[in-house]
């Protein structure tokens, strides 16, 4: 009488000591929508989505690196075959411009804008994941305040503000053997575009971490510098907040590089391509 009962049971227990166990079908990234802009693949998903992805990625003992992409490092890193190579070896690649954005939104995809500095604070603010963080950049003093803001809700593990200037092979091979000797599961990098990502790409190898590129991030949520208020970062005006307080700086970026990206994507698009 109870045979189909036990049978039942039986086939359950099989099928539970075949199935992944819970933690990694929990961790299991979920898909995301992709397009190319001008060769590099953009990953369209929104801060939560990024955030789960990167917790997900902890501690598997795999190295890997984010891109965080405006028009202007797209435009830069697109032009040249190895820096596109480096965009291109990006675990994901984030539309932090909101051109790019609107540029998805307009091939019919899904996209919101996942900005280098909203991500950072996200995941330093939230805390309570275990996540071990390092902070490689800034200007000196700027990783320190930087730690000092978000030490209490996050598990700072480490600083270091590298010299503007090419390191040594002494010195690059010490700040490596930091990081890594500190444990750290995600490195955030503020060295500016593409500076960090070739550094991201050239260590991913020697650093069982996540790296994410996220430049000014650094001195926005430090204070150092200010940000675009909120309704000019939606309404994608945020570049000319930063042009307008930092011209001797940005300006070929934006008066330049920004003209550049159009004209390149208007021939790319009259050509068949993205």
């Amino acid at each position: 009488m109870n045979t189909p009962l036990i049978a039942t049971r039986a086939g359950q227990e099989r099928e539970a000591a075949c199935a992944p166990p819970l933690h990694a079908r929990l961790k299991r990234p979920a898909p995301a929508a992709m397009t190319e802009v001008l060769g590099i693949p953009l990953t369209l998903v929104d801060l939560d989505t990024a955030a789960a992805r990167i917790r997900a990625w902890a501690r598997d003992g795999q190295g890997r690196y984010v891109g965080v992409r405006d028009v202007a490092s797209t435009e830069a890193m697109s032009r040249d075959p190895a820096l596109l190579q480096v965009a291109r070896g990006a675990a994901m690649n984030l539309a932090d411009g909101m051109p790019l954005v609107w540029l998805a939104r307009a091939r019919g995809l899904p996209a919101t804008r996942a900005a280098g500095p909203d991500l950072m604070e996200k995941m330093l603010s939230e805390g309570g994941d275990g996540l071990r963080h390092f902070l490689y950049g800034g200007a000196p003093g700027v990783a320190e305040r930087l730690a000092a803001r978000f030490a209490p809700r996050t598990r700072i593990v480490g600083v270091c503000s590298p010299a503007f200037r090419p390191l040594t092979t002494e010195e690059d091979a010490a700040i490596t053997a930091q990081i890594r000797d500190s444990g750290a599961d995600v490195v955030w990098v503020g060295i500016s575009s593409p500076r960090q990502d070739v550094w991201m790409a050239e260590h991913v190898d020697r650093l069982p971490a996540t790296l994410i590129g996220v430049g000014a991030a650094f001195d926005f949520l430090s204070g150092a510098r200010p940000r675009a208020p909120r309704w000019m970062q939606r309404a994608g005006l945020e570049w000319s907040f930063r042009l307008a307080t930092d011209f001797r700086r940005l300006w070929p970026r934006y008066l330049i590089g920004a003209p550049r990206f159009l004209a390149r994507l208007a021939l790319a698009a009259a050509a068949g391509r993205g």
